[in-house]
């Protein structure tokens, strides 16, 4: 580019936006979204539990688009113990699941495998209590790996790909790295690191706090 017939002001201007586009480029902190127990449900199961045709009702969105917690919440009940008004999550799935923390499958007495959202095979199930009464669903008990949503431009600009495995570096009072975090991408997704509560209370992370990719 030509500088020399542009002024001092435009100069600066130009500069400072080069600067910001190489910073935008070297940055590789993502926000912390800390999930806490929940259900996803399947038509089927929202009938069994609701009544036929019932709707569920969103409470608020969540950090990815289309995704909404509900006013609706379910007691689980596992071999040993239960906890009650889990929140369920929108919209309905293919599968029902019920995401829990390690700390929360020694409440229910369950043996509960780290697994990809949707990967329920195998798992352990759970009786679900609601309006209607109880349904047992056989299997789709899990606690959720860690895991990084975002949009194919966030995967090119982090030089990553859909299940790829990284490193995520955390500050704050309780420094540390947590290993193995799965990275997803897809055109419908936003940039959120997703743990539970017990991988947030470990390292004392906020809803929000930036970690970096290593």
């Amino acid at each position: 580019m030509e500088y020399k017939n542009i002024s001092k002001e435009q100069l600066i201007s130009i500069v400072t936006a080069a600067v910001y586009q190489e910073l935008q480029a070297r940055d590789r902190s993502v926000p912390t979204g800390i999930s806490v127990r929940h259900i996803h449900l399947t038509r089927d199961d929202v009938n069994r539990l609701f009544g036929r045709n019932y709707q569920l009702t969103p409470k608020k969105p969540l950090s990815q688009p289309g995704q909404f917690a509900c006013e609706e919440t379910l007691e689980v009940i596992g071999p040993r113990g239960n906890i009650r008004k889990v929140r369920i999550l929108g919209p309905e799935r293919e599968k029902s699941q019920v995401e829990v923390s390690y700390t929360d499958a020694r409440t229910l007495g369950l043996q509960v495998p780290v697994r990809s959202s949707g990967d329920v095979s195998g798992t352990p199930g759970v009786v679900l209590r609601g309006p209607l009464g109880d349904i047992t669903i056989s299997e789709g008990v899990i606690i959720a790996d860690r895991h990084i949503h975002m949009q194919p431009s966030d995967a090119e600009r982090f030089g990553v790909q859909n299940g790829d495995r990284v490193r995520v570096q955390v500050g704050g009072a309780k420094p540390g790295i947590m290993e193995g975090v799965v990275i997803r991408v897809s055109d419908n997704y936003r940039l959120d690191f997703h743990i539970d509560t017990d991988d947030g209370n470990a390292f004392l992370l906020s809803q929000g706090q930036l970690v970096t990719v290593l």
